[in-house]
Formats: structure tokens, C-alpha cells, sequence
């Protein structure tokens, strides 16, 4: 089974690269498949590549989903 999570923007290395945090670990992805990736953005990530841009309400959601939380923003 594949899977693809949210993850955020933290650093844009190129137009190419960015660091990112999941669940509070920083890695380098490649970001080729999105268009003017920004700090903050949240992106689905899957194996080391970020396929597309998510919405912040619905990464907020997904990621507390995952985390077996009620799925709010938070404040």
C-alpha cells in the first residue's frame, strides 16, 4: 500500500528543493512537480517527491486524522 501525507513548507532550497517538517523530523524533498512552492505551503509528499499543494484546513485535518485527533485547525 502507498501513502502520500501533508507535510509543510520550511525552507525553499531551489525551485526544486525544500525542507519540510513531518511529524516533527526536517527532510529535503524535491518539489519539480509543484510551481512556486512557499514557506508555509503544505504539500502531499510521497517517497521524497511533493505531488501536489494542499489547502491548510484540509492538511490540518488529514494530519490530525493520522494523529487520531478530531480533525479542527488549530487556534
Amino acid at each position: 500500500m502507498c501513502l502520500a501525507v501533508p507535510v509543510r513548507v520550511l525552507e525553499v532550497l531551489s525551485e526544486e528543493e525544500a525542507w519540510i517538517e513531518q511529524n516533527g523530523i526536517k527532510r529535503r524533498v524535491n518539489t519539480a512537480l509543484i510551481d512556486s512552492v512557499q514557506v508555509g505551503d503544505y504539500l502531499i509528499l510521497h517517497v521524497g517527491y511533493a505531488l501536489t499543494r494542499l489547502d491548510p484546513e484540509e492538511a490540518h485535518k488529514t494530519l490530525a486524522l493520522m494523529e487520531g485527533r478530531d480533525g479542527h485547525s488549530p487556534d
